[in-house]
């Protein structure tokens, strides 16, 4: 009996008339397999007399005076015996289609509702068109151009980004020049003809002027170009601004030279190499005035803060083997005072690369601060530091420079970082 109940489960009878008939080949009083309507779903047995009754009733309607009177259907009816005896029709065969459109409905008002919360529409429309770009050439095929938004891993205590965020963009834009320009080799921004005489472009001086940083979701547009210096450099600058008010945000200006990534040794401009990069230049002055002031040199006696044991991770260095100059300003910041980092905001950078530096260097950072503005200073005044990156044996890899303002107030909403 349980087989035959499987079996009908999946080869229903074809018609009502066939499954009352069926029915009624059950013997009385006998204790029948549970019942399965058209739809092969299983309902509980009813009693036999039960089921005798209503088939009784529906078989003929009683006529009181001649008249055909309505069937009275007995209690003891259960809702299968109504749906065993419905006609089966295109139309009951459908599916319910109001549970579906109730579903798909409701998806969509979250989705609505969820959209509204994000409102990026009115506020900033450049965000889903430009801030996933990878630039383009603009104003005479001689600036580059590229949009970034700061995302949420790129922003550090002060809710907004960090000075090394921007460096990397700046250094980005750069590569992405290049490579557009139709100029990259196989080196990390070298031409292919420095690329043949095995030169890849190290800096030597970086100079920055900070404005303002941007925060989270924040898209900023970055224009870069680059220009003679001298007759063996070349300096790139960049103009770093918000995409929507095209407010300033950073500005900053750099000299390039290049070396032999073999010797290690600074190298002329070939004649070659020269030909590919001058068509790029730009006749502009640089972006910033040169800071000509003379970086001193600190040494453990005129230092005031010193953090040692530094040394370079795998992830530092790049593809020339060489750890990136965006790492040593992480480095010279190790060894300023809490102090300077809680109540200030850097807001100048001029750095001097002296010497690069590989995966098997220790070094040593050193800070100098100026007597006006010492640790024990009220918030309110401007600090101004003196920077050294050396190697335990004492060679210099980079000396510098910061400038430090006010950090500026939160708004009263704002957690404190």
């Amino acid at each position: 009996m349980a087989a035959a109940a499987a079996a009908a489960a999946f080869f229903p009878t074809p018609s009502s008339s066939s499954s009352a008939s069926a029915k009624g080949s059950t013997p009385l009083g006998g204790g029948g397999p549970d019942k399965l309507d058209t739809r092969g779903i299983k309902s509980k047995s009813m009693s036999s007399s039960g089921a005798m009754q209503v088939k009784a009733n529906a078989q003929a309607a009683p006529k009181i005076n001649g008249t055909r009177a309505g069937l009275k259907t007995d209690v003891s009816k259960t809702e299968d015996d109504v749906l065993s005896s419905t006609p089966r029709t295109f139309y009951n065969q459908l599916p319910d289609w109001s549970v579906l459109l109730a579903a798909i409905t409701t998806i969509f008002l979250a989705a609505e509702k969820q959209w509204t919360l994000l409102d990026w529409k009115p506020k900033r429309p450049d965000m889903l068109v430009d801030a996933f770009d990878f630039g383009r050439i603009v104003q005479d095929s001689l600036v580059f151009r590229q949009n970034f938004s700061i995302r949420s891993y790129e922003i550090g205590a002060d809710r907004t980004a960090s000075i090394e965020t921007l460096m990397n963009h700046l250094q980005e834009t750069a590569l992405n020049h290049v490579k557009t320009a139709g100029l990259l080799g196989d080196g990390f921004g070298s031409t292919p003809e420095m690329s043949r005489r095995n030169l890849i472009w190290v800096v030597t001086k970086m100079q920055v002027l900070v404005e303002r940083y941007p925060s989270w979701g924040d898209v900023v547009e970055v224009d870069t170009w680059v220009s003679a210096s001298g007759k063996n450099g070349m300096r790139r600058d960049w103009h770093v601004h918000d995409s929507q008010t095209g407010q300033t945000i950073t500005r900053a200006t750099s000299v390039w030279v290049m070396m032999n990534k073999h010797t290690r040794r600074l190298s002329k401009i070939p004649e070659e190499a020269r030909a590919e990069i001058e068509p790029h230049f730009i006749e502009r002055s640089a972006i910033l005035d040169e800071d000509s002031r003379k970086l001193p040199k600190l040494e453990d006696e005129t230092a005031d803060f010193v953090r040692e044991g530094l040394k370079p991770r795998w992830g530092d260095l790049d593809v020339n083997q060489h750890v990136n100059n965006v790492k040593y300003i992480g480095w010279v910041l190790e060894s300023v005072p809490m102090p300077i980092l809680e109540d200030h905001e850097l807001c100048e950078l001029t750095l001097e690369y002296r010497r690069e530096c590989g995966r098997d260097s220790v070094l040593q950072s050193l800070t100098g601060v100026n007597a006006r503005c010492a640790a024990a200073a009220p918030p309110e005044t401007g600090v101004e530091c003196h920077h050294l990156l050396r190697l335990a044996d004492g060679a210099e890899i980079v000396r510098g420079r910061t400038a430090w303002r006010p950090k500026p107030p939160r708004s009263p909403g704002e957690i404190a970082a």
